[in-house]
């Protein structure tokens, strides 16, 4: 048994949260009756309906995708671009956990694993993000400090960080430059390159947390072990 509102979190149809605004506004009904109780636990055997949708108790799934530029992190997406799910060989109603820009690539998870989402994406998880990034000219250390100690995007200052030059370029004039943040904004990235005047050509995301892309190649795959799960999940 387990709390209707963890129910349909797990089932992919949306946050824990969200979950509990759609029970309180009459839009569950569990067996034909409509729940407005936060407490109901329920079972895989129980017949749950949200906004008319009949829920099934899919076994969770997770996976790690190296994400190919040009692909949308998104379940579908209405210019008819590929997204991650075209990706993965699966009947599962799994998304992306986060986003990665449409130029973006490297290392993605998907699942259909609410709560793991939910814990995942929690600004105070913390969760490292490490990418690699090639920028127009050549990145200055003093630039480099401003960046690590936090930026203002759009009025709010970004969480400490790591920005540190790997190597310069001399005759294209580019610097490839390691980078580690903890948040997960809009182009966070490159966003933060752009604030002192650095224009990213490039990025890469080789690691979330403790996973990397280690044995795949762009547009690859694999699923995770259940020990990295358990991992993730000790993240909370």
């Amino acid at each position: 048994m387990e709390r209707l509102q963890k129910f349909i979190s797990n089932a992919g149809v949306c946050s824990r949260r969200k979950a509990e605004d759609l029970i309180l506004n009459g839009k569950v009904s569990v067996n034909g009756e409509v729940i407005r109780e936060l407490g109901t636990k329920v079972n895989g055997n129980d017949t749950v309906i949200v906004n008319g949708e009949i829920l099934k108790h899919e076994l969770k799934e997770y996976y790690l995708l190296y994400k190919p530029r040009e692909v949308i992190s998104s379940v579908s997406d209405d210019k008819g671009r590929k997204t991650v799910i075209d990706l993965i060989d699966t009947k599962a109603r799994i998304y992306p956990i986060g986003r990665l820009d449409y130029d973006t690539t490297g290392i993605i998870l998907l699942t259909n694993d609410g709560e793991l989402s939910n814990i995942l994406m929690h600004p105070s998880r913390n969760v490292t993000k490490e990418y690699y990034a090639k920028i127009k000219g050549f990145f200055r250390k003093e630039d480099a400090i401003k960046l690590s100690s936090g930026v203002n995007l759009d009025g709010v200052k970004t969480k400490p960080a790591k920005f540190k030059l790997d190597k310069y370029d001399k005759k294209s004039d580019t610097s490839y430059v390691k980078v580690i943040i903890t948040e997960g904004r809009n182009h966070q990235v490159r966003n933060m390159f752009m604030s002192l005047g650095y224009d990213t050509i490039k990025l890469k995301r080789e690691r979330y947390a403790f996973l990397d892309l280690k044995g795949l190649k762009s547009g690859e795959y694999r699923e995770l072990s259940t020990h990295e799960v358990k991992q993730l999940y000790s993240l909370k």
